[in-house]
């Protein structure tokens, strides 16, 4: 309960989003390959800043 009007870290921001762009890749993996290894690239990316943070 006390944590309700707890902000979220640069890190933790990053995190979910890294998420949800490896789920899209995969929902797309399907579908359309393109698409899907765009995704991936881009969720790569965010790991990098995520490595950096740390």
């Amino acid at each position: 309960m006390f944590g309700l009007f707890k902000k979220k870290s640069e890190k933790e921001i990053l995190r979910s989003e890294y998420e949800k762009l490896l789920k899209e890749a995969y929902s797309l993996s399907t579908t359309n390959r393109k698409l899907s290894d765009q995704k991936t690239f881009e969720a790569d990316e965010i790991m990098k800043k995520i490595e950096q943070l740390s």
